[in-house]
């Protein structure tokens, strides 16, 4: 069995894709099963990884054209038995002729829609991508053998736009041996909040800051907040700039990207983790924010119900004043109600978001698509 993947990039500035698609690989290829990957994407300054740990998986880095093609793709590809296409993301123009040589060749192929069909995303840029969906997106989703969701929310917004795939729920995953399992020491004097990801204004970070601002000095007088990404220098600068006139500059920060192990130690020093987003399809960061025994507090604009039904964190409302109410009941907690979340958080994601069980979910995906097996529970076909 082989599989084409391709992605439009995995730099370690473009978010949590790339990394969700390339640990997902490797951890397939860790199974040690007959199955070789190719990962097709564009070059970029700082890609995640350059190449695979085992022969069997295969990065190409493609130049792009004027109009963001990928150059050589159609070159690539042969027709062969047992191969898929599996595109992520939409929009994307390397993801669309991906789709075009599949169809060509008589090649089956998934998409992973990658949170891109929510309300709130087809909110931005609407004309473009209305245009795009009339000229490309809409045949290319359509005649997709499979769609690929990360959570049930997703599937629901690709049947309300009336496509009668079989949609695949399976939710992204974390490499858990990454996290020490050891309980951690919380910086203490401050206490620390973190928002990391990246800096755009689909995270809410305004939110975040007016939110905090509003609550009473004495509470606020333990605890800091730290924003950590990278983003539109342009953006950056304007979060900044409100921080000051808020008065905040000595209790809220902005810093640099960190990756790795360095990424790991600061969600495990935080006593909170913040996600305050309008829209995200899954959110890999609350997923490693609770292998790092750190509580979450994000909206209902992420898939995590599970933060209020396992005690893990706080699933809130949109908006400055549920932010705030979640901050409020947050920084009052003790320490051991904390901990108790921590603890809660960290056994979710290791009975449920290991990259082991999502890369076993996968690969039965695949064979269930080019093998004709026994359709997995996770396939949700339409009635």
């Amino acid at each position: 069995m082989k599989i084409i993947q391709c992605i439009s990039t995995i730099d370690n500035s473009s978010g949590g894709p790339a990394r969700s698609v390339t640990h997902l690989i490797q951890a397939i290829l860790d199974l040690k099963e007959p199955i070789e990957f190719d990962l097709i994407t564009l070059k970029s300054n700082n890609p995640i990884i350059n190449k695979f740990e085992s022969s069997l998986g295969n990065i190409v880095f493609l130049d792009s054209s004027f109009f963001g093609h990928a150059k050589g793709m159609k070159y690539l590809i042969r027709k062969k038995n047992d191969v898929l296409f599996h595109g992520q993301g939409i929009w994307e123009i390397p993801v669309h002729q991906m789709a075009k040589i599949a169809r060509s060749k008589n090649i089956p192929y998934l998409i992973s829609i990658r949170g891109m069909l929510s309300p709130w995303a087809l909110e931005q840029s609407k004309i473009k991508k209305n245009i795009a969906f009339k000229l490309y997106q809409y045949r290319d989703l359509k005649e997709a053998v499979c769609l690929h969701a990360t959570a049930p929310i997703e599937v629901e917004n690709i049947r309300r736009l009336g496509f009668k795939n079989p949609i695949a729920m399976i939710p992204n995953g974390i490499n858990i041996e990454d996290f020490s399992n050891i309980i951690p020491k919380k910086i203490s004097n401050p206490k620390k909040i973190i928002f990391l990801s990246r800096i755009h204004y689909k995270k809410g970070i305004e939110n975040l800051i007016y939110a905090w601002s509003q609550i009473k000095k004495d509470l606020r007088t333990s605890w800091c907040i730290e924003i950590i990404g990278n983003g539109d220098q342009k953006y950056i600068l304007g979060l900044i700039a409100m921080i000051k006139k808020n008065g905040l500059s000595d209790e809220i920060s902005i810093k640099k990207p960190v990756y790795g192990k360095e990424k790991i130690e600061i969600f495990r020093s935080a006593s909170l983790f913040v996600l305050p987003t309008y829209s995200e399809n899954f959110g890999i960061v609350i997923a490693e924010a609770l292998a790092s025994y750190t509580p979450v507090i994000t909206t209902v604009g992420a898939p995590w119900k599970e933060l209020e039904t396992n005690n893990c964190g706080w699933w809130i409302d949109m908006g400055i004043q549920p932010l705030k109410n979640a901050l409020i009941k947050a920084i009052e907690s003790n320490e051991d109600d904390l901990l108790k979340m921590g603890k809660n958080g960290r056994l979710l994601i290791e009975s449920r978001y290991s990259m082991n069980s999502v890369a076993l979910q996968m690969l039965e995906l695949y064979e269930w698509v080019l093998r004709k097996k026994n359709k997995p529970k996770f396939i949700d076909i339409y009635e």
